[in-house]
């Protein structure tokens, strides 16, 4: 099953981005705002920042290297959502990344528990998909 074999294989990297992504969900689902403002200056911000992001990491020496699709997506999809994020929490009481509310404070953190397991028990498993 892929969904599996892409959790048994997800590295602590990506385990940690796929945690702030679903910071950044539950914050956006908390605060939404439909106003076309905020997310085509979010887009916006996400093309500039993302190109310049695929500029700096490519070699200096003039060689070209293909970058892989997800890596490219990942560049101008965490600049969108810095941006969405800013916008959206502006005046709302944010300490950092933290809401003021106990309880958004503990839906995101209870979200990325179970999503933690789920990966850990997954893991787990990955010795018993191997020896078959």
């Amino acid at each position: 099953m892929p969904l599996i074999r892409y959790l048994q294989n997800l590295s602590t990297g990506r385990i940690i981005l796929w945690c702030y992504f679903i910071w950044w969900a539950v914050s956006i689902t908390h605060h939404f705002d439909s106003s076309p403002r905020i997310w085509v200056t979010s887009l916006g911000l996400s093309g500039i920042i993302g190109a310049a992001l695929i500029l700096s990491t490519r070699s200096s020496s003039g060689s070209v290297t293909k970058m892989d699709p997800w890596v490219v997506f990942r560049l101008f999809l965490m600049p969108f959502c810095v941006s969405s994020f800013a916008a959206l929490v502006k005046d709302a009481g944010y300490v950092l990344v933290f809401p003021p509310s106990f309880r958004e404070n503990a839906i995101g953190l209870g979200i990325i528990v179970v999503f933690l397991l789920v990966v850990w028990s997954v893991k787990k498993l990955k010795p018993l998909a191997d020896a078959r």
